[in-house]
């Protein structure tokens, strides 16, 4: 049976590889990665040959009839993101809706791992059997509607924030009284985690740490 196989890859510390997604990238007729210059990385750090192939938030009709056109012929495919599990706030749920719809003989095999979402829960250290996952906020068009949700939620809401945006979501969660975890550079050199109100986090992250990317968990 023809297979698409959506991998979780490291999210910082490439020791978190599992051995089985090593052996399928291997093993697959090609790879679609976000970015083939990151995941070039990845591949040369475990030894993998396999060709890759660009698939990322902007591919269109045309890359889509490429993936089409290879899997009618036969060909196994991976899919991987930047880093982290794909379809998490990333186009790989939108390439699964299209490959149920249009092809549904090939089968979709997910194969887990490094997850920023989860690793983060894993380390919160607050009740989290029930929360809202709210992924990146809009950064303009739908953002003040998305703060109102956090604002009213019954439940813990995740998000995560780039270090474009930081400063601005904490002083906006400030200004909502929010506490907050946040965790900073998972499983990297620099990995910090923070927990306190909005307003005290913000003041003990220097500028000058305000790097990579965020999860953000908001008490409710």
């Amino acid at each position: 049976m023809v297979t698409v196989y959506f991998i979780a890859t490291p999210i910082g510390n490439l020791n978190d590889m599992t051995g089985r997604a090593i052996q399928v990238l291997s093993d697959v007729d090609y790879i679609l990665a976000e970015d083939t210059r990151v995941t070039a990385k990845l591949l040369k750090r475990f030894d993998i040959q396999t060709k890759q192939i660009s698939w990322h938030q902007h591919s269109g009709e045309r890359e889509w009839q490429r993936v089409k056109e290879m899997l009618a012929d036969g060909k196994n495919l991976a899919v991987v993101t930047d880093a982290g599990t794909p379809g998490m706030s990333d186009p790989g749920g939108k390439l699964i809706e299209r490959i149920v719809n249009e092809l549904p003989e090939v089968a979709i095999v997910p194969l887990p791992g490094a997850s920023a979402l989860t690793t983060a829960i894993s380390a919160a250290g607050i009740p989290l059997d029930e929360f809202l996952f709210l992924g990146f906020l809009p950064h303009k068009k739908g953002r003040q509607k998305k703060l109102k949700v956090i604002e009213a939620s019954h439940y813990p809401v995740i998000i995560f924030e780039s270090v474009y945006r930081f400063k601005k979501t904490l002083t906006e969660l400030a200004a909502m009284h929010k506490r907050v975890v946040v965790c900073r550079e998972l499983t990297k050199k620099f990995e910090s985690i923070y927990r306190g109100s909005a307003e005290e986090v913000l003041k003990r992250i220097p500028d000058n740490e305000i790097k990579g990317e965020f999860v953000i968990i908001i008490e409710k």
